[in-house]
């Protein structure tokens, strides 16, 4: 996920702690047993792992073949442990390692088969004359890749992983497509990994599926490293204050986010980082995200105040 910090090289994660307000009188407060009756009944609360032999509302045959190769792939698993050297041995931020990566295809391949449950149709591989069992092969490979460039440096680094992508999916593409086929698988998962970006603008949905996926990984563990060696900067500390986040079903979208805060400092995950992934996305009608914020009054120590922030 990209930091604020990313157009600026020389800045530091290490801003002023933000206070969560727990002596302030909260004008939200009186919502607060409707609030938790709502994020109680988000049962679907685990982070979402793909099954490759679960029911998919997509064909998943060539995708399961795609993932088989790329977790037993050495010099894929190799960049995925190296692109986290930069950001967080030498930079103090949040993960952009193995962990973020597998968290954000199955949070991607999640979105996406929500989408395609609700009728959402894809225009990137169609536009490109592919299959439909293509489009998740686009989302996963994206996904998987988006960061690498974080092992030439921290500040741009979408524009570098876009060469040591291209030099991957040059080795891999051709055990599944023949040459036209991987042209234009190729051209799509670049697009998709340019534009999770946030100065760069989506074209396709399946680019928009991985852009929201990579702002989804927001919860307290990506930053446990960089709190536990001192780091109180807001993306930190922000990430710290999220406890779980979960994609369902939604009433009146074909996705609903829920996030589940327990400090005001997460409201940054949401009004800021994650909105800047929305916005430009293609999906933005598409995927409804509410954020509660529940924790102590600071009164009698049993009460609780509730935020509420819906994008």
């Amino acid at each position: 996920m990209s930091d604020p910090t990313d157009d600026d090289p020389e800045s530091t994660d290490d801003g002023p702690e933000p206070t969560d307000g727990d002596d302030a009188h909260d004008p939200t407060a009186e919502d607060a047993p409707a609030a938790r009756e709502e994020i109680d009944a988000d049962t679907d609360a685990t982070r979402h792992e793909y099954d490759p032999d679960a029911e998919h509302a997509f064909p998943d045959g060539r995708l399961n073949e795609v993932l088989d190769r790329l977790e037993s792939d050495e010099e894929v698993l190799t960049y995925l442990e190296a692109q986290n050297v930069n950001p967080v041995a030498r930079k103090g931020y949040n993960d952009h390692g193995a962990k973020h990566v597998e968290i954000v295809r199955d949070r991607a391949l999640r979105l996406y088969d929500l989408l395609k449950s609700g009728g959402v149709e894809f225009n990137g591989a169609r536009q490109q004359g592919l299959d439909e069992a293509d489009e998740p092969v686009i989302v996963a490979l994206a996904a998987t890749l988006h960061d690498i460039g974080h092992v030439v440096h921290r500040h741009d680094h979408p524009y570098y992983s876009i060469p040591l992508a291209a030099d991957l999916l040059d080795d891999l593409l051709p055990s599944f497509y023949g040459v036209a086929d991987r042209v234009r698988v190729k051209a799509e998962v670049l697009h998709a990994i340019l534009c999770h970006h946030t100065e760069e603008q989506p074209l396709t949905l399946e680019a928009g599926v991985v852009r929201i996926a990579d702002g989804l990984d927001m919860e307290r563990g990506r930053s446990r490293v960089p709190y536990e060696e001192g780091g109180r900067g807001i993306n930190t500390v922000s990430s710290q204050a999220i406890e779980r986040v979960s994609l369902r079903q939604g009433d009146e979208t074909p996705v609903q986010v829920v996030i589940r805060m327990n400090n005001a400092a997460g409201v940054y995950q949401v009004d800021s980082l994650l909105k800047a992934k929305m916005e430009g996305s293609l999906l933005e009608d598409r995927v409804q995200t509410i954020a509660i914020n529940t924790h102590s009054d600071g009164q009698d120590g049993n009460g609780s105040i509730v935020d509420k922030i819906e994008l």
